[in-house]
C-alpha cells in the first residue's frame, strides 16, 4: 500500500505520541525526582520520588521505602501523582483514538470523515496528556529550585536537588506535544478524497471510459492483408 503524505504524517505522530507515552510511564515510576548527596556521607545518595524514597550506596544495594500516607506528601508531589496518573490515561486514549483515525487502519465501516474526526480528537488528547506531564514536573523543579536557594535555611541542612527523572518528564512532555500538534495537522490539512472502496456506488469509477456518443471520432488498425 502507497502511503499518501498525510498518512505519513500521522504515522509521525503516532510515534512521537508512544514514545512520549512511553517516558511519560517511565518518569512516574522512577524515583530520581529529587536527589539528595549528603556532605557527611559522599558514598550515599538519597532519591525522591512520587512514590517512594530510596537510598543508593556504592557498596551497597538500593533501599527504597514507599510513602505511608498520600497526605503527608508536600503539595506538589501530590498534584505531580494524581495530574501524572492522568496523564498516562489521556496518552493511552489519544493513541487509540489516533490508531483508529490513521489511514494504516483500514475497516470498511468507518467512514473518511469519522476517521479524520478521530484523528484530529486524539490529536488535541495527546497535547492535554503532554501538558498534564509539563506542569507537575515544572511545579516539582519549580519548587525545588526555590528550596535550594532558600536564604531562611540553615546552610548546614541539606538540599534537595533536580533529579534525572524530571528531564525526562519534560522530554515527555515535548514527544507529547509534538506528536499531538502532528495528528491535529494531519487531520486539518488532508484533503477530503474519497477511497476506492468507499466511493458511491452509484458514480463510474475514475479508470472507467466515458459513454460512446454518436459524434465521436474512432481510429481503427489498418488490416494487415488490405493491399495497396
Amino acid at each position: 500500500m502507497a502511503w499518501s503524505s498525510q498518512g505519513g504524517v500521522q504515522l509521525g505522530g503516532l510515534f512521537l505520541s508512544l514514545l512520549g507515552w512511553v517516558c511519560s510511564c517511565a518518569t512516574t515510576v522512577l524515583p530520581q525526582w529529587k536527589t539528595l548527596n549528603l556532605e557527611l556521607n559522599e558514598m550515599e545518595t538519597w532519591l525522591m520520588g512520587l512514590w517512594e524514597v530510596c537510598v543508593t550506596q556504592e557498596e551497597a544495594a538500593t533501599v527504597c521505602q514507599s510513602f505511608d500516607s498520600f497526605l503527608s506528601l508536600p503539595q506538589e508531589l501530590q498534584v505531580s501523582r494524581i495530574l501524572m496518573v492522568v496523564s498516562q490515561g489521556l496518552g493511552l486514549l489519544g493513541l487509540l483514538l489516533s490508531g483508529f483515525g490513521s489511514e494504516c487502519f483500514q475497516f470498511h465501516g468507518i467512514q473518511r470523515v469519522l476517521k479524520r474526526r478521530l484523528c484530529l480528537l486524539g490529536g488535541t488528547i495527546e497535547a492535554t496528556a503532554s501538558a498534564t506531564t509539563l506542569f507537575p514536573v515544572s511545579w516539582v523543579a519549580h519548587a525545588t529550585v526555590r528550596d535550594f536557594w532558600d536564604d531562611s535555611i540553615p546552610e548546614i541542612v541539606p538540599r534537595w536537588e533536580l533529579g534525572d527523572a524530571l528531564f525526562l518528564g519534560w522530554a515527555a512532555g515535548t514527544f507529547l506535544a509534538l506528536g499531538g500538534l502532528l495528528l491535529i495537522s494531519s487531520a486539518c490539512v488532508g484533503k477530503e478524497v474519497p477511497w476506492p472502496w468507499m466511493a458511491d456506488p452509484r458514480l463510474p469509477p475514475a479508470c472507467a471510459p466515458g459513454e460512446k456518443s454518436d459524434d465521436s471520432f474512432h481510429l481503427t488498425p489498418r488490416p494487415k492483408t488490405l493491399v495497396i
